[in-house]
């Protein structure tokens, strides 16, 4: 397993990072949730993601269980705030208190005294961007937090964030953005991404295989395949469908050959492929099975021929979306957002 360092950050984290969202305490129970996460250690992965409200919390609770006998220092374990943990007023946002609070419950589920990146999983219109850098950075200086990062802001908040920083005299900064990216959603590249690579912020991107509909798994014409995140219970099907559709998965059946010939599986391809953009520093995978954290993880250290990726950008065509506006429409964080929207 290759790693990378973190934009200009000191911390290095693993090509491929391993993440719990909509598996652990969800989809996968326990028992399977420790065995994946038991090879993703043997693949060498080192760097782990996951959230308070993942699972309402139930996904730290497995992720900490199953780091509990591995060194501390010898892993990077990175988890979110903002989504709503709780009915309460404040059970949301990036306040003070809500940060203060998940923070501690973070690290009493996660098992642990400190995690090496908390990220603002949205960004919070309702409050003084200068009280939760603020908050943020005391975390910081008690120790309970070593690097500080964001998810799915847009160009223009991650800027202001940095001015106000600067402003304020902050001993910390952002180093990491977790947004969205794969073949098929590129709404970082016109803007975000270069803002970041200018401010030395690396992107941990997650899901590289669009829910699966990169791996190919999903045929037109046919039913989602049994046992697929399609075909589950719970809040993966409401996900997945969204990029679901008889053209898209036509054109990804046309990616197999150039996997083949790159002797790829298709989910190692995808990934690959957002591994090769200058600025990503690693790639978050998710998975129900052992074998697929094997087989995902393979794509570490795999470098595409520009050739390839011409080809790719052939096929998937008009089909590919661009749109930097689609950030700020995804990422909001509303009056009234749920539980079950988290």
């Amino acid at each position: 397993m290759d790693h990378r360092r973190l934009g200009r950050s000191g911390l290095n984290v693993s090509e491929i990072t391993y993440g719990n969202w909509l598996t652990h305490g969800e989809l996968v129970g326990r028992d399977s949730a420790l065995a994946c996460i038991r090879a993703a250690l043997d693949a060498g992965i080192s760097t782990f993601d996951t959230a308070d409200v993942y699972a309402f919390g139930a996904a730290e609770e497995v992720l900490g269980e199953a780091l509990r006998p591995v060194r501390r220092s010898s892993v990077e374990i990175a988890t979110k705030v903002c989504l709503p943990t709780g009915d309460g007023p404040n059970d949301q946002g990036l306040s003070r208190k809500h940060i203060m609070e998940s923070c501690h419950a973070s690290l009493r589920r996660l098992g642990t005294d400190y995690v090496d990146l908390y990220q603002a999983h949205r960004f919070d219109e309702r409050t003084a961007l200068d009280e939760t850098l603020i908050a943020f950075d005391d975390l910081v200086r008690q120790g309970k937090v070593l690097y500080l990062g964001v998810s799915e802001w847009t160009a223009p908040q991650i800027q202001a964030a940095l001015d106000l920083g600067e402003g304020l005299g902050l001993r910390s900064r952002i180093v990491a953005n977790q947004p969205q990216y794969n073949m098929l959603w590129r709404v970082i590249e016109p803007e975000v991404l270069p803002l970041c690579r200018s401010a030395g912020i690396g992107q941990m991107v997650f899901q590289p295989l669009a829910q699966g509909v990169l791996t190919g798994k999903y045929l037109p014409g046919r039913p989602p395949p049994q046992g697929s995140r399609a075909s589950s219970a719970g809040r993966a099907p409401r996900f997945i469908r969204r990029v679901l559709g008889e053209t898209l998965l036509e054109r990804i059946q046309q990616l197999r050959p150039l996997a083949d010939e790159a002797g790829l599986s298709m989910a190692q391809l995808a990934i690959a492929w957002t591994l090769r953009q200058e600025g990503v520093n690693s790639a978050i995978i998710g998975a129900t099975r052992p074998e697929q954290v094997t087989e995902n993880a393979a794509a570490a250290g795999v470098r595409l021929s520009d050739d390839l990726v011409v080809k790719i950008d052939a096929i998937l065509g008009d089909l590919v979306d661009r749109d930097p506006a689609k950030t700020a429409q995804m990422m909001a964080v509303k009056a009234g957002w749920s539980r079950e929207e988290a």
